[in-house]
C-alpha cells in the first residue's frame, strides 16, 4: 500500500477541499514524516493508531504511514459517546490516539490511560523514515462494527483486502486518473473510505474531501470541484432531493453516483436517474471491504434496485440453512468470499469462527438471485437498525435499557422513519417509578445519539414465542402503532 502514492505523477492533485490541496508529492512527503514520528514515538508493526476526527487529509496520512510501518489504524466514530470510544481503545490495545483539535476534547475524555494523544492536524517535521516494513499480509485497518452481543467488534482487515477492494472499486466505478471523487460521507467507515476513496489514490485520481455532509455545502462542492462520481447512503440521498437547491444544482459533472448501507428505495434512484445520475448500489460490509457485490455503470441502468454481480475480485453465492448453495430465484443467505474479506475480529474467536465459515463470510442478509445472475436484496437475518448508513444492533441498546428506572424488561427495534430509513425504539414493560422521558434522558452520555431510542412504547408483556424468545415481528408492530 505505501507504494501506491508514489506511483502517480508528483505534481498531478490528491486531495482537495476546505484545506487547500495537496499533491501526490506532498502527500507522500507528508506520509513519510508521518510514520518518522510515529515510529519516533514508540509505534511499530503490529502495534495500533486511533484516529478521532470527521474528514481530513490527516486520516489518509496516517493510514498509508501505518501501512509503511506495519502498524494498525482504528478509526473511531466521532458520533460515539466517550465510554463506546474508551472501550473501543482498550479492545484495541491502541498506543496512540491521534484527534483533530475539534475532536481534542473528546479524545481526552475517551483516551484510556497508557495511550498517548496526539495533534493529528500538526504537520509532521519533515525525518528519515524507517525503511518499509508494512507487507501485503499485514494488518493495517482494525474498523470496529456494532455488535450482536451488546459490545463492537473490531474487523481485521489486511494491506492485501484494502488492495483488492481498491481494484474491485476501479472496475466497477471504471476510475481513473482524470476522475474526481467527493467524499462527503464519513472515513471512520469502510464505506467512506474503501468505496470510492482510497481507490482513487490508487487510480490516481484526486479525492475532494468534506469534513461532513451538509446538503448544500455538498451542492457548492459540485459546483466547484465538478466531481465524476461520489458516494452516497439513502439517507443522504433523500437530503439531496428533498433541498431547495435540487432542481437548480448542476450535476452534470457526474457520471454515476454509489449507493450503498441500506437497501436504496426506488423512488431515490429514480429521482437521480431523471438527472441522467445512474445510481450504482454497493453491497457489503464493514467485514468485506465493503465491495462485495456492486452494480457496473450499465447494470445500474439495466436493472434498477438489484445489488448487481459479485465484484471483480470477491464471489457471493446463496445458501439455505443447511449451508447448501439453492437456486436461481430462491431466497437465501449471503455469503462472501474473497482476498478482501476481513481475516476474522480482533480478539473474539468465537464471534469469528461464527460469522467467518470455511472462509466464506456469512452476512446474516438474504437475497435472491435472478436469471441473469444478478443479485436482489430480499431481507435482513440479523436483528439489526440502519438508521441514515449507521448500524445500530438491538443488544447494544438494550444493555443500557436494562438499567434505565422503572423499566422491568425491555426491547428495542426499528421503526421506519421518512428522513433516516429507520430510528430506535424502546418498547418496555413498565415498573414502579415508571416515566418515558426518564427513560430517554437515561441513555445520554451513555450511548450515541444515532443509537438512543426516539420513543418508549410501554405495553404490558412483550410479544414471546413459547420458548420465551421476543417476536420481531409483533415487536415492530408495537413499535410502530
Amino acid at each position: 500500500m505505501h507504494r501506491w502514492i508514489e506511483a502517480h505523477p508528483p505534481a498531478a492533485v490528491a486531495l482537495s477541499g476546505p484545506g487547500g490541496t495537496l499533491t501526490y508529492a506532498a502527500l507522500h512527503d507528508r506520509i513519510l514524516a508521518a510514520a518518522a514520528m510515529l515510529a519516533a514515538r514508540g509505534l511499530g508493526h503490529g502495534d495500533r493508531l486511533g484516529f478521532l476526527g470527521q474528514n481530513h487529509p490527516a486520516q489518509l496520512v496516517l493510514l498509508f504511514a501505518c501501512a509503511r510501518l506495519g502498524a494498525i489504524l482504528v478509526p473511531l466514530n466521532w458520533r460515539l459517546a466517550a465510554p463506546e470510544l474508551r472501550f473501543i481503545l482498550e479492545d484495541s490495545g491502541a498506543r496512540l490516539l491521534a484527534a483533530t483539535r475539534e475532536m481534542a476534547a473528546a479524545a481526552g475524555a475517551a483516551a484510556p490511560p497508557g495511550c498517548a494523544l496526539l495533534d493529528a492536524e500538526a504537520d509532521p517535521v519533515p525525518a528519515t523514515a524507517p525503511p518499509a516494513a508494512g507487507s501485503p499480509g499485514d494488518p493495517v485497518l482494525l474498523v470496529y462494527t456494532s455488535g450482536t452481543t451488546g459490545r463492537p467488534k473490531g474487523a481485521v482487515l489486511d494491506q492485501r483486502a484494502l488492495c483488492c477492494n481498491a481494484l474491485n472499486a476501479r472496475h466497477a466505478f471504471a476510475l481513473t486518473a482524470a476522475d474526481r471523487v467527493l467524499t462527503m460521507l464519513p472515513m471512520f467507515h469502510v464505506g467512506g473510505l474503501n468505496i470510492q476513496t482510497t481507490p482513487a489514490l490508487l487510480a490516481g485520481a484526486e479525492v475532494v474531501l468534506l469534513p461532513r455532509f451538509d446538503a448544500a455545502a455538498t451542492f457548492a462542492a459540485i459546483a466547484t470541484h465538478r466531481p465524476t462520481v461520489t458516494l452516497l447512503v439513502p439517507a443522504v440521498m433523500q437530503a439531496l432531493v428533498a433541498h431547495p437547491g435540487w432542481e437548480a444544482a448542476d450535476l452534470s459533472s457526474l457520471r454515476a453516483v454509489g449507493a450503498g448501507s441500506s437497501e436504496v428505495p426506488l423512488d431515490l434512484i429514480r429521482a437521480f436517474h431523471a438527472r441522467g445520475i445512474p445510481v450504482q448500489q454497493v453491497y457489503g460490509a464493514t467485514e468485506t471491504g465493503p465491495i462485495a457485490i456492486v452494480q457496473t455503470r450499465a447494470e445500474a441502468l439495466a436493472a434498477p434496485g438489484s445489488l448487481g454481480r459479485a465484484a471483480l475480485h470477491a464471489e457471493a453465492r446463496l445458501v439455505d440453512a443447511a449451508g447448501h448453495e439453492v437456486p436461481p430465484g430462491t431466497p437465501g443467505e449471503i455469503q462472501l468470499r474473497g482476498p478482501h474479506v476481513a481475516r476474522g475480529y480482533w480478539n473474539a474467536p468465537a464471534e469469528t469462527a461464527a460469522a467467518f465459515r470455511d472462509g466464506w463470510f456469512a452476512s446474516g442478509d438474504v437475497g435472491r438471485q435472478d436469471a441473469a445472475g444478478r443479485f436482489w436484496f430480499t431481507d435482513r437475518l440479523k436483528h439489526l437498525i440502519i438508521s441514515g448508513g449507521e448500524n445500530i444492533y438491538p443488544a447494544e441498546v438494550e444493555r443500557i435499557l436494562r438499567t434505565a428506572p422503572g423499566v422491568l424488561e425491555g426491547a428495542v427495534c426499528g421503526r421506519p422513519d421518512p428522513r433516516w430509513g429507520e430510528v430506535p425504539v424502546a418498547v418496555v414493560v413498565p415498573g414502579p417509578g415508571f416515566e418515558a422521558a426518564a427513560v430517554l434522558r437515561h441513555f445520554e452520555g451513555q450511548i450515541a445519539r444515532f443509537k438512543q431510542p426516539r420513543a418508549v412504547v410501554a405495553v404490558a408483556a412483550l410479544p414471546r414465542t413459547a420458548l420465551g424468545k421476543v417476536r420481531l415481528e409483533a415487536l415492530r408492530a408495537l413499535a410502530a402503532g
